[in-house]
């Protein structure tokens, strides 16, 4: 009886050993399932690309099979380059800046995931002389690098005001400490950020939001998502995931909005009361078709002349393809 004891005993052991055993193979063939995505975006603190951030806090990459790994740069410039040098797989940018694939990037955009620019605002500084919009003809304006969505807002906003491109003064500054530094002292009116920078400048009586963008610029695509050649060629089905993954990020954040403040705010800095604000202007320009628009592609390409970042209009299909975006549901 001892004996058939031990022998129970032993094989409950063994049991256990393989089950525990299993449960680490398991484990561990999860963790080497993970497709690792170097993600860059070309600004690291708006709301409208905390999606990244998000999608790990909630799992949902995790669910797709993906892991993200994001890098900021300082303007689209910037992250263009690092397209080119293929140091991150996608990135999440703006509209304006598809117009570098027809400049030679190894890239495309591959999805839209926000139209009019609800979320970007014009900053003026405190000290500055410019009040209202009449104003700001000859003023000086910090952008983040030619050729971004900041560079491109401003000088279609001159444009549409009959001042030509040029008839706002755009000042390239990088990230955001350096447009603040210069406006401080002088250097520049103001400098086109998110919105959002804007509220919390009020607060401290160093600047105000002038104006919305969106007020002004209806049929646009404000960011959109990019992808090397490379990740297009060799990586489809990860390109697949993390669209479909992106859409259940913003459906997530539609009917989460505490916990989507909680998550973003680490990356905006933004206190409870700017951050809820932010959310309630922004969300709506949050799409999940992410299809590009007949009528935002033409203003794009119009513009990518009329400001001259190209001497004509490039063929879209340089541009952008829509191959990688989930079905209809």
């Amino acid at each position: 009886m001892q004996m058939q004891r031990n022998s129970l005993g032993q094989g409950i052991g063994r049991l256990i050993a393989i089950a525990v055993a299993a449960a680490m193979l398991l484990m561990t063939a999860s963790a080497q399932a993970l497709e690792k995505i170097r993600l860059g975006k070309s600004v690291p603190h708006p709301f409208t690309f905390t999606p990244a951030e998000i999608g790990t806090e909630t799992g949902i990459w995790k669910k797709h099979g993906l892991e993200i790994e994001v890098f900021g740069y300082g303007g689209d410039a910037k992250m263009q380059q690092g397209l080119a040098s293929n140091a991150i797989d996608m990135s999440l940018g703006s509209g304006p800046g598809m117009g570098f694939m027809a400049k030679g990037i190894p890239a495309k955009a591959v999805a839209a995931f926000a139209d009019a620019p609800l979320s970007m605002g014009l900053i003026i500084g405190s000290k500055s002389p410019v009040k209202k919009l009449a104003d700001l003809k000859g003023a000086k304006i910090g952008v983040s690098t030619n050729a971004s969505l900041t560079y491109w807002l401003t000088r279609e906003l001159s444009r549409r005001q009959g001042w030509g491109p040029d008839g706002i003064q755009t000042v390239p500054l990088g990230r955001l400490p350096g447009n603040i530094a210069a406006m401080k002292r002088g250097q520049v009116d103001g400098f086109v950020m998110s919105a959002s920078v804007g509220y919390r400048l009020e607060k401290t009586g160093d600047a105000h939001v002038l104006l919305s963008f969106g007020d002004f610029i209806k049929d646009f695509h404000t960011h959109v998502v990019f992808a090397t050649n490379k990740m297009i060629a060799e990586r489809p089905d990860q390109i697949r995931a993390f669209l479909k993954a992106w859409i259940e990020v913003i459906e997530f954040m539609r009917k989460n909005k505490d916990e989507t403040l909680r998550i973003s705010s680490k990356i905006t800095k933004l206190p409870p009361d700017l951050a809820s604000r932010e959310y309630d202007a922004i969300m709506p320009m949050m799409t999940t078709d992410l299809k590009f628009d007949a009528p935002a592609v033409k203003t794009l390409l119009k513009s990518f002349v009329e400001l001259g970042i190209l001497p004509t209009e490039p063929d879209p299909k340089v541009l952008y393809t829509e191959e990688f975006i989930p079905a209809s549901r």
